[in-house]
């Protein structure tokens, strides 16, 4: 009877670990159709992983909605890791330990009206109701060895397009949905060019929901040619070489932008165009090029400053202001012309 009994209990035993790993896959079928929906209909998952050190997730991709959108896809990800803590089930927010992306690409699109896209097929433009779940703690989220594509409809068509590679970047205590905490950002890209590639590194922290932070960007033998259509007008002549620097530090508190920075044109060499007549960024090219024989470089100084909670100031206008004034006061021509090609640039480097 004692054998009997046992070999009851093995069979018991067997089932019940039939019956989880049965309910497992379950789980995960329905997980992955979960995370698709979740993503819209031009999303699709590789494959859905689940096990007691998070959830893996391969080849995500979100495919365009061509000929709309200027790439074939607008988000895909090699790898996506989600590691979360458990013993946050027991608390009254669950915290996420890890959100790493691996091999990531993602498309932004600037329309002809200013207005940037970002990911729109994960966009829903019905109104959502109000949440009432669980607060979010996420401790870090990682981007490895990203690349992006900015296509810009604002300067010409098709779309302009500018792509960073071998992007890295670290978000670290995210405090969702409220976003009222402080974020850590520390990123670094390749800024791709015909000639050379620029970097890039951005550093800091920001309180996304008030919008008060620093942050230290800096862009460093960034080429121009790949800046060509912000920097000149249909008839004015071409740029052959040459690169430039930005530095920028930015300061946000209750509401006040502070942010002084320097901007480096170096190496410049100018097309031929329209000779002696012709300009540069509004700016007419001999005193470019006479500058340029004189030190080798154009340096230009400017110090950002304004309310973001004013309807009237612009980040654009101000900084194109700013640089412009630099640019003529180191050339020592006159401000006309000179804002619109300068402010070109900055609209296509920081956006509305």
């Amino acid at each position: 009877m004692k054998v009997v009994g046992s070999k009851w209990w093995v069979l018991a035993g067997l089932g019940l670990v039939v019956g989880v790993v049965l309910v497992f896959q379950v789980a995960v079928r329905q997980m992955r159709v979960g995370v698709e929906q979740a993503l819209g209909p031009r999303a699709s998952v590789g494959s859905l992983g689940v096990g007691w050190s998070g959830v893996v997730i391969t080849d995500l991709r979100v495919r365009a909605e061509r000929p709309r959108w200027p790439a074939e896809d607008e988000l895909r990800a090699a790898r996506v890791v989600v590691v979360p803590e458990l013993s946050s089930v027991f608390r009254a927010a669950w915290r996420v330990r890890l959100v790493r992306v691996e091999g990531a690409y993602v498309s932004l699109l600037r329309k002809r009206d200013g207005g940037l896209q970002v990911v729109p097929g994960l966009v829903r433009t019905e109104a959502k109701p109000e949440q009432t779940g669980r607060p979010v703690n996420i401790g870090r989220i990682e981007l490895v060895d990203a690349a992006v594509e900015f296509f810009d409809a604002t300067v010409r068509q098709p779309p302009h397009r500018m792509r960073f590679e071998r992007l890295n970047a670290e978000l670290e205590d995210l405090a969702l949905p409220g976003l009222d905490q402080p974020v850590q950002v520390a990123l670094s890209a390749v800024f791709k060019g015909p000639k050379r590639d620029g970097d890039i590194t951005l550093n800091g922290h920001v309180v996304p929901a008030t919008r008060n932070g620093e942050l230290n960007a800096r862009l460093t033998g960034v080429d121009l040619i790949a800046l060509e259509p912000y920097l000149l007008k249909v008839h004015e002549a071409g740029v052959k070489r040459g690169t430039l620097d930005l530095t920028l530090d930015a300061k946000v508190e209750h509401q006040r932008l502070h942010a002084p920075g320097v901007v480096t044109l170096k190496d410049l060499e100018l097309g031929t165009g329209s000779g002696v007549f012709g300009t540069f960024a509004g700016v007419p090219r001999q005193a470019v090029l006479a500058s340029l024989d004189r030190n080798g470089r154009i340096e230009l100084k400017f110090t950002l400053e304004g309310r973001l909670d004013d309807p009237k100031f612009s980040v654009n206008e101000a900084l194109s202001l700013r640089i412009a004034a630099g640019l003529a006061e180191s050339l020592g021509v006159s401000l006309g012309g000179v804002v619109e090609g300068v402010g070109g640039v900055i609209k296509g480097l920081f956006g509305h």
